[in-house]
């Protein structure tokens, strides 16, 4: 697996002792519990229209990651809300 640079610093790190993995406390595990809940909570319902070659390619991808399309789209939606998606210029 390859690494970023900030990924690779911290697990080098790590295996010099300098910084310890800790157990998360109760409070951080049920934020953490809270969390996923809201963000796996699909409450609505959407109808979109596609350009078929679009709806093929999605299907493909989904297919090659082994989730359904659906989900692909979600995800895709949510992390460009997020910022984590952004368009190229």
């Amino acid at each position: 697996m390859k690494y970023d640079r900030e990924e690779q610093k911290l697990i080098d790190a790590y295996e010099r002792g300098e910084i310890k993995a800790a157990a998360p406390s109760r409070q951080e595990i049920a934020e953490i519990k809270s969390t996923a809940r809201n963000t796996f909570r699909k409450d609505r319902r959407i109808t979109i229209r596609l350009y078929e070659h679009d709806l093929k390619g999605i299907q493909k991808r989904a297919m090659k990651k082994g989730i359904p399309y659906q989900t692909l789209i979600s995800g895709m939606i949510h992390q460009y809300v997020e910022g984590d998606l952004v368009e190229s210029k």
